[in-house]
């Protein structure tokens, strides 16, 4: 595509015809500031705090940086006066229908409405006060709150939820003043198919929508003597967590997550990889078996519950293709309170199991029936990334200033198999590894074909005869599952993550402003961090984890084995379409 050229407040500049204003600045070094822009997801020019001057031969005016092409010989300013004035108009009337209880809200000192209105002076909140919109809090799902009062009407909720995740359980409802994000019939988010996948809270500016905190039971239990509170860490906290505390995108923050959550008070720190490690056992042999036996085919991955959601919703039907394997969340959680109860000699009745998770669909998932393989819940609480960030910040702890600090033994030994896990391709790989030395003798452990951020991956591992996809993101999700209803899938295994590019991107994940995202592929900075761990792990195959070794000798036997079936597997339902 041919070039252009433009000046950019007096600097000229050469950009490919067709780039936007806001493209065109953000290759000057220039950030144009946004609330409603998504790249490619919502492009649709309508919070305006992106105006900026343009002037093609006829005269500077305000166009929506956003959306507006560039043309050749365009001069544009993006700090003029009038630009300023505009914006901070706009600011000033976005105010004027918000609830600025900012000193309580979940976003406080990291809202980008909050942000912009220090940038532009906004002094006088109230100069366009009126008539406002009130609304209930909607507190109906079981991982979050929808809080209208703080809605800018940005629309970003609605267009991951119906774009990404091929859903659109919420939408616009009235017109003019009156407009309102909902669902139709104003029917509470947990009375519709909302998957829980967290994806509208990972892109909300502001603290319309967030999850439900836990964090004061969990705080209540670690206080009371009767109790013994273990914690598990899943793969993907250990690549977000440090963003919480300043630290840049793509910081392994492992050591010091150990370091603090002892400091927090938690009797034991266990990794969930270790059940990753576990999961991989039992989903391999139930793989095998179903190659061997006739079983339903293809298998696909259970260890994603937004996607395990999505499935029983909108694809009920293909139920029978899903693994029985527990989610390494609930794995982790039910060995605790079966094998490591009786090793310890406690009650599992007395076990407070708490996990750091990535995921919102966690807090959903926990309350599943066939989640409690001691009588009790596998898992107590399942907190995301944010809460554990805001649990250290309100201990005091000076998170950066941490030593590096190991799991506990055993069930914090796990390998660089599982690890991988919370990046889309990982579970995958981590398969294929044990699969390809449990057939042919040899070690597989770096595999390209399935890693990376595309929506939809595929390879055919000729020596073991079988064909495997990876999908990430419902929307990309709905692409396979559709080929296998019409008869046209080929594969054998496949996995599916319910959020796009795995759990490093999970809903729970530390919130970055857009205009970061809009131009940093948060999910390969965040997934390098793990991919990074496998590669420096002594051990990376999961049947070799000496953890996992002996967990079966002593407990489960072999994987796949009655005992195991019992505390390490679960059934589905069909749910209907709201």
């Amino acid at each position: 595509m041919a070039d252009i050229t433009v000046k950019i407040n007096g600097v000229e500049l050469s950009v490919p015809k067709g780039t936007t204003v806001l493209e065109a600045a953000h290759i000057a070094g220039i950030e144009i500031p946004t609330l409603c822009y998504m790249k490619e997801i919502n492009e649709i020019g309508a919070c305006r705090i992106c105006v900026t001057e343009v002037n093609e031969g006829r005269g500077f005016r305000l166009v929506a940086a956003c959306v507006y092409p560039c043309s050749d010989k365009m001069e544009i300013r993006t700090s003029s006066p009038r630009v300023i004035e505009s914006r901070k108009k706009t600011l000033e009337l976005i105010l004027s229908d918000h609830d600025r209880k900012c000193l309580s809200c979940v976003r406080s000192g990291h809202c980008e409405l909050q942000k912009l209105c220090k940038d532009y002076g906004v002094e006088d909140a109230a100069k366009y006060d009126g008539v406002k919109n009130e609304f209930e809090v909607d507190n109906s799902a079981a991982h979050m709150y929808r809080d209208n009062n703080k809605c800018i009407l940005c629309r970003r909720c609605v267009a991951v939820c119906a774009k990404t995740q091929g859903i659109g359980v919420i939408g616009a409802n009235e017109r003019g003043f009156k407009t309102y994000i909902g669902s139709a019939f104003d029917m509470g988010l947990g009375e519709t198919s909302c998957v829980s996948c967290g994806q509208c809270i990972a892109v909300c500016p502001v603290g319309a929508i967030a999850e439900k905190d836990f964090t004061k039971p969990v705080l209540e239990a670690i206080a009371d003597p009767e109790k013994t509170v273990l914690v598990q860490t899943a793969p993907a906290v250990r690549a977000g967590l440090a963003e919480c505390f300043g630290n840049p995108i793509g910081t392994n923050a492992e050591g010091k997550m150990a370091a603090a959550l002892r400091r927090l008070g938690f009797d034991k720190v266990f990794d969930t990889d270790f059940a990753a490690d576990l999961t991989i056992m039992e989903e391999a042999n139930e793989l095998v078996e179903r190659i061997q036996n006739g079983g339903v085919l293809p298998m696909i991955t259970s260890c994603s519950p937004g996607w395990i959601k999505f499935c029983e919703h909108y694809y009920p039907e293909l139920l029978p293709h899903l693994s029985s394997c527990k989610s390494p969340q609930q794995m982790f959680g039910a060995t605790a309170k079966t094998y490591y109860a009786e090793k310890m000699g406690l009650d599992p009745k007395n076990i407070v199991m708490v996990s750091i998770m990535p995921c919102t669909a966690k807090k959903f998932e926990i309350g599943r029936d066939d989640q409690n393989a001691a009588g009790v819940p596998d898992v107590d609480y399942a907190l995301t990334t944010r809460e554990l960030g805001r649990m250290i910040e309100r201990a005091g702890i000076n998170f950066n200033a941490l030593p590096e600090e190991k799991f506990d033994d055993p069930l914090g030994i796990s390998t660089g198999a599982a690890v991988i896990f919370g990046a889309t391709g990982g579970v995958m790989e981590a398969a294929l590894r044990t699969a390809y030395n449990t057939l042919t003798g040899k070690t597989l452990v770096d595999i390209p074909q399935v890693r990376g951020t595309e929506g939809i991956k595929e390879l055919a591992v000729d020596e073991l005869g079988v064909k495997v996809k990876v999908a990430s993101g419902l929307s990309n999700a709905r692409e396979i599952l559709d080929s296998i209803k019409n008869g046209t899938c080929d594969a054998q295994f496949i996995e599916i993550m319910a959020c796009p590019g795995g759990c490093v991107n999970g809903g729970g994940q530390p919130q970055v402003p857009m205009g970061i995202r809009n131009f940093v592929d948060i999910r390969a900075e965040r997934a390098k961090v793990l991919y990074d761990l496998d590669k420096s792990m002594p051990v990376r195959q999961s049947h070799e984890n000496p953890a996992i070794k002996q967990v079966y000798e002593e407990f489960f036997g072999k994987p796949g084995s009655h005992k195991a079936h019992e505390i390490l597997h679960t059934s589905y339902v069909k749910r209907s379409v709201n």
